[in-house]
């Protein structure tokens, strides 16, 4: 009986998480729906690339910043370099100095110290209203800064983010499956924020009032989820604009390691739970334990339930529902030794991948612990992710 109960939550648990909970936000947003004023507003803004050895893209990321649909006189872009030590200074520099020295600035720090160092140090150097976050390989569609900051004429907004799309899905080789999944995100983000209930944001794309920025402590790991979500403690909400568009090539979303820090990230996002326990925000804290923290739960209830479900496999329901996810994770070990077709076979593979991280994450934290306290305590040096 037990065995039996312990399956079923478990089963309720995943349901809940990728099919539940979706069809739930539509319900509440259809009753509580809390919309956003938007208008035509156009604040002194400024953007701000963080980068590190990002030579390769930095000259085709200003000049597409460059050339977005904002008055030039309300725009300026500004280049973090983190002590890289490739060509990426030098190239910013180069297109200060030819194409745009009104609009352009280079903070060149000489020592690579970490994202949220550059991020902190630089924010009070900026001269907008509005700061834009953009990461250095997103390239923005021509409206997108003008539809985000459309949200700012609402005065309860205080972070607004956008929304990215993968190019060139079948150049990498889970490039729709990751597609497939970030629109599945995008309808739940779009869902919670017609609530008020959004957390966190896209680093691809995402503002907030220079104001409001809290000057996240060193060694946060996730500011794109940190900063934003920063103001919703002090009063304010956050936006999203799914017309505000930013484009990553497939290959560079692809990869178990990124899964790893998504996870990492994931799990430091618990620790924000508290401001919004008190004051209490019903919808906000609803949105964000099942968001985030069941995605956590997700991958220990996919093991409980299949353990569970061997246990119980002499009674013909549990023999077929076993058959089932027997299918399923088949399905999932082919998709990762070979080429399934259609690609559509390749989604359970897709889904185990980005759950299984869970317990790699788990792994390497346990030995770096390990390795931590056998080294006394000394630490790496800093590395972008």
């Amino acid at each position: 009986m037990a065995a039996k109960v312990i399956f079923w939550v478990s089963t309720a648990l995943i349901l809940y998480t990728f099919l539940g909970y979706p069809l739930l936000l539509w319900l509440l947003q259809s009753l509580f729906r809390r919309p956003v004023r938007k208008d035509n507003f156009e604040p002194r803004v400024s953007m701000l690339v963080a980068a590190y050895n990002e030579e390769a893209v930095i000259a085709e990321k200003l000049r597409n910043a460059l050339a977005l649909d904002y008055p030039p006189d309300r725009l300026e872009v500004v280049v973090a370099s983190d002590g890289s030590s490739d060509r990426t200074a030098e190239i910013v520099s180069r297109l200060v100095q030819q194409e745009a020295r009104d609009r352009l600035r280079l903070l060149n720090y000489p020592e690579n110290r970490g994202k949220l160092s550059v991020l902190n140090d630089s924010l009070p150097q900026l001269k907008g209203d509005i700061v834009v976050f953009s990461d250095a390989s997103s390239m923005l569609a021509p409206d997108a800064l003008r539809e985000l900051i459309a949200n700012f004429a609402d005065d309860r907004v205080g972070a607004a983010s956008g929304v990215y799309q993968v190019l060139s899905k079948d150049a990498a080789k889970l490039g729709r499956q990751e597609d497939l999944y970030w629109k599945y995100e995008t309808y739940l983000k779009i869902q919670e924020a017609k609530l008020g209930a959004l957390t966190g944001a896209h680093g691809s794309l995402y503002a907030m009032r220079k104001s409001l920025y809290p000057f996240p402590p060193l060694g946060t790991i996730n500011d794109d989820f940190v900063i934003p979500t920063s103001v919703i403690r002090q009063g304010f909400r956050i936006a999203y604009e799914p017309k505000a568009v930013a484009f990553e090539p497939a290959e560079e979303m692809e990869g178990f390691r990124r899964r790893i820090r998504i996870t990492a990230g994931n799990v430091a996002q618990l620790l924000e739970i508290r401001p919004l326990l008190w004051p209490l925000r019903p919808l906000v804290l609803f949105c964000f334990l099942s968001h985030k923290a069941a995605r956590l739960l997700v991958p220990i209830a996919m093991v409980v339930a299949f353990v569970t479900n061997l246990l119980l496999w002499k009674q013909p329901l549990y023999a077929w529902l076993l058959a089932g996810q027997a299918a399923f994770y088949a399905l999932a070990i082919a998709g990762a030794v070979g080429h399934l077709r259609p690609r559509v076979l390749r989604l359970p593979y897709y889904f185990c991948m980005i759950n299984v991280s869970l317990f790699v994450w788990l792994y390497y934290r346990i030995a770096r612990r390990k390795s931590d306290s056998s080294s006394n305590g000394e630490r790496p040096g800093v590395v972008w992710t």
